[in-house]
């Protein structure tokens, strides 16, 4: 008994090559993008438009000598909390680090006290340090003094604010140090003192290079914010920007313009402390990447090329 097979037919596959190809279409999202600039166009037409804003005043006093002056003073406060913050906050997350149950505690309550108590409170307290204190000694403890001067002659506005923002910075600038260094792997440091490299060099030829890559993004936000939070001092009528603004709009009346000159100008300053920090955590971010991702200039330079690569390979059209 013979059986018959069936013969079937031969199914060819198509070439890949030769598949049309079709876009994944997304109409929410188009909706949303959509959605999204109709409201910022709406928002850029009401400041063009609404006589509220007052840009005739906004102009007249963006660049004045008193706001100038008084972006100068807040510069100068942030540059001083934050080189005085930063060394204090040092010091006090090498004290957490050590091996003393001593010098751990000290760092602790430092840390502790200082980020429990508002910062107000510590500039108040500062700028009114010649009514608790009257006079400051140097001699012998519990004993006889060798050199005394009064606190009144010791601090003047401007000084009791760095005094006060620096050791506020200085209370989280030690966590920040303190995590970036834990973040390092320990066998790093043994195979170090097995190589008989000393302490200090092993800290600052092999930690701190690889603990600011996590200790700057989290140190360039405690800047930029104490940046802004420079404002604070007004409470003590040192001119920075905030307090000028508050004293012009006090006399002229317009308080929405005179806002927006210190929200410009602490629009842009933020702006250039964010571009210092990226191009300084792209710089200890050399040892992690092979090939450090383009700079923004790169890319508009890149961009640029593009453009023009395009319009010379283009076909022109001939005429008859």
């Amino acid at each position: 008994m013979t059986t018959l097979a069936t013969e079937r037919p031969t199914v060819t596959e198509p070439d890949p090559s030769t598949l049309p190809v079709v876009p994944a279409r997304h109409p929410w999202r188009w909706l949303a993008g959509a959605a999204a600039v109709v409201v910022v166009a709406q928002f850029v037409h009401g400041l063009a438009t609404n006589p509220g804003w007052d840009w005739a005043t906004f102009r007249a006093f963006l660049t004045t000598e008193t706001i100038l002056r008084s972006v100068g003073v807040t510069l100068q406060l942030t540059l001083y909390g934050t080189v005085l913050g930063f060394a204090v906050g040092a010091v006090v997350a090498f004290l957490r680090l050590s091996r003393s149950p001593i010098l751990q505690t000290i760092a602790w309550v430092y840390v502790w006290a200082f980020r429990s108590i508002p910062l107000i409170v510590q500039l108040v307290f500062w700028f009114n340090l010649s009514y608790l204190y009257k006079r400051f000694g140097i001699g012998i403890p519990f004993g006889p003094t060798v050199l005394s001067f009064e606190t009144m002659d010791l601090l003047g506005a401007l000084g009791a604010a760095v005094i006060g923002l620096a050791l506020h910075q200085a209370a989280y600038a030690a966590e920040i140090i303190r995590a970036g260094v834990i973040s390092v792997d320990a066998g790093q440091l043994e195979a170090a003192a097995a190589l008989g490299i000393p302490r200090l060099r092993q800290i600052r030829r092999i930690v701190l290079p690889q603990a600011m890559r996590s200790i700057l993004p989290n140190a360039g936000n405690e800047v930029i914010s104490l940046f802004k939070g420079s404002s604070i001092v007004y409470v003590m009528a040192i001119g920075e920007l905030f307090y000028q603004v508050q004293v012009i709009y006090g006399r002229t009346g317009r308080v929405v313009p005179l806002l927006m000159v210190a929200t410009v100008w602490y629009v842009v300053l933020t702006t250039l402390l964010s571009f210092g920090q990226y191009y300084l955590e792209r710089y200890f971010a050399r040892g992690s990447q092979r090939t450090p991702p383009p700079t923004p200039l790169q890319r508009a330079r890149a961009f640029v090329r593009q453009i023009q690569d395009t319009r010379l390979t283009a076909p022109t059209g001939g005429t008859s």
